[in-house]
């Protein structure tokens, strides 16, 4: 198995930073270089740009956007993009439902929705977790029932990111309560705008507001909004949760974040006045997160070499170990700004009031750590949690 890239792939990956590097507003490129999350003008500006060039929707097909490149050119621009560092396409309308509906939704839906959410036009949320149905999603009490043209439905989701901005939320509800648990679920597009529909934010450990409850009151819904047929919506979800996975081992994120780690370590001094990277045991921390790093891309490249030879088919075993050790080695880098930033990683502020004449206490990166380290602790959880993904790896690779 050839691990190498092409001297096709190794130029386009050139091709890719160039037109990050030229096209990338400054000020969004320096907000995520210092640990602030990008703002929703940053995502909706960039994500606009990719698409004027044609790589918004890398993965769709081609004719609604798609460029036509392969696994591993996928993989390549994707970790140019997390390493610049940039922006990604808004996941939640590029990954997750404009996949669904390229594929099963009926043409007038694909005409409707495809292109706007390739340029960001309409902002999307997902509406599948519920109270007591989170990781058994099967168990979603959120109810449709049809009355005519439309479905009137009725409900809660939960941890709903982003939802704050969003125009429109896919959403699993529930159309045949009398079915077996998984059958009885529908897919459903709701905008976010109809009557009968309050958004709650939840404050999270870190002190953001990122997630939200949504409450669905008597809300009317046109049935032209139901992708594919009624109660076949768990098999669009699965689908959609495979695409949600893609890239989920975050490598360009964390090697953007060893560099940063390196350059801090090496102005930050201990209480000895010497440089932080010079103390023996903190570099061995950084070396043992690059080794670790450097394995997990190997095997990034093992799995995008078996796509390359042998076309894409049933989910690769080897993609649990890329979730199971890209969500520890991205916990581990919060971990090390943490040490670097000391006691200053405490005095952060992340909803500072807008006018303020507080300066923050320390260099301002340092009071970023703490929301990054506390952010960070969900990243075991999305996606597949790591418990799961070890049952994966014992079962499929193991062979226990």
């Amino acid at each position: 198995m050839d691990l190498r890239f092409t001297d096709e792939e190794v130029a386009f990956r050139q091709e890719v930073r160039d037109f990050i590097a030229t096209n990338l507003p400054a000020e969004t490129r320096e907000r995520l270089q210092s640990g602030h999350h990008p703002t929703r003008d940053d995502i909706v500006n960039w994500q606009r740009i990719l698409n004027e060039k044609g790589w918004a929707v890398p993965h769709w097909p081609e004719e609604w956007g798609g460029t036509g490149w392969g696994p591993v050119k996928q993989y390549i621009f994707r970790e140019e993009l997390q390493s610049a560092p940039a922006p990604e396409p808004l996941a939640f309308g590029v990954y997750m439902v404009g996949p669904v509906i390229a594929e099963y939704g009926s043409e007038e839906q694909k005409k409707r929705f495809l292109p706007r959410i390739a340029n960001l036009d309409d902002w999307w949320c997902q509406g599948f977790s519920e109270p007591g149905a989170g990781s058994d999603l099967a168990s979603v009490r959120t109810t449709a029932v049809r009355d005519g043209d439309h479905y009137i439905v009725n409900g809660q989701k939960t941890w709903t990111t982003l939802g704050q901005y969003a125009d429109w939320i896919f959403c699993l509800v529930r159309t045949d309560k009398e079915a077996k648990k998984q059958s009885g679920i529908s897919f459903l597009l709701i905008d976010m705008k109809s009557p009968g529909i309050t958004l709650r934010p939840i404050v999270t450990i870190d002190g953001g507001r990122e997630v939200n409850e949504v409450f669905f009151d008597d809300v009317r819904v046109p049935a032209d909004q139901l992708v594919g047929e009624e109660n076949r919506g768990w098999d669009y979800a699965k689908f959609l949760l495979s695409n949600e996975r893609v890239g989920i081992a975050r490598i360009g994120v964390s090697k953007e974040r060893l560099r940063r780690i390196r350059e801090l370590s090496a102005s930050e001094h201990a209480s000895d006045g010497t440089p932080l990277i010079s103390d023996p045991r903190f570099a061995e921390k950084i070396a043992e997160v690059e080794i670790d790093l450097k394995a997990l891309e190997i095997t990034q490249m093992r799995v995008l070499a078996a796509e390359r030879a042998e076309g894409k088919g049933k989910p690769n075993p080897l993609s649990s170990i890329l979730k199971l050790k890209g969500s520890q080695i991205q916990q581990r880098t919060t971990e090390l700004l943490m040490e670097i930033a000391g006691p200053y990683a405490l005095a952060y502020e992340p909803e500072r009031e807008e006018g303020s004449n507080e300066p923050p206490i320390g260099p301002e990166w340092a009071g970023l750590s703490a929301s990054t380290y506390f952010n960070a602790r969900k990243v075991s959880i999305y996606g597949g949690s790591n418990e799961i993904q070890r049952n994966i790896i014992a079962k499929a690779i193991l062979g226990l």
